[in-house]
C-alpha cells in the first residue's frame, strides 16, 4: 500500500516543505518505489492558502516511470495523488 500525506494551511503562513518531505520519507516502509511532492499556493477573497501533497509509491502492478505521483494534468491545473489503479 502506498503512503500518502497532505497538509492544508488556511492562515496565509506558508508551509515548510523540509517537514513534509520528512514526513513523507518516514514512511518509505509504504512505498519504497518512487516518491513525490506537489505544493501551491492560492488566494480567493481574502483568503490565502497553500497545500502540499506528498507520495510515497509501492509499484506493484505498473512498474513505469508513469505511475509516478502526484500526478497533473497537461496544463498543471488539476492534480491528483492516489492508492490505486485507474
Amino acid at each position: 500500500m502506498c503512503g500518502i500525506f497532505g497538509v492544508i494551511n488556511f492562515n496565509g503562513k506558508e508551509i515548510d516543505i523540509g517537514k513534509v518531505e520528512k514526513a513523507r520519507d518516514s514512511m518509505s516502509h509504504r512505498g519504497p518505489d518512487d516518491y513525490g511532492i506537489y505544493s501551491s499556493s492560492f488566494s480567493h477573497s481574502s483568503i490565502h492558502s497553500s497545500i502540499v501533497l506528498a507520495h510515497r509509491r509501492l509499484s506493484i502492478i505498473d512498474l513505469s516511470p508513469s505511475g509516478h505521483q502526484p500526478m497533473s494534468t497537461g496544463d498543471g491545473r488539476f492534480t491528483i495523488l492516489f492508492n490505486g489503479e485507474i
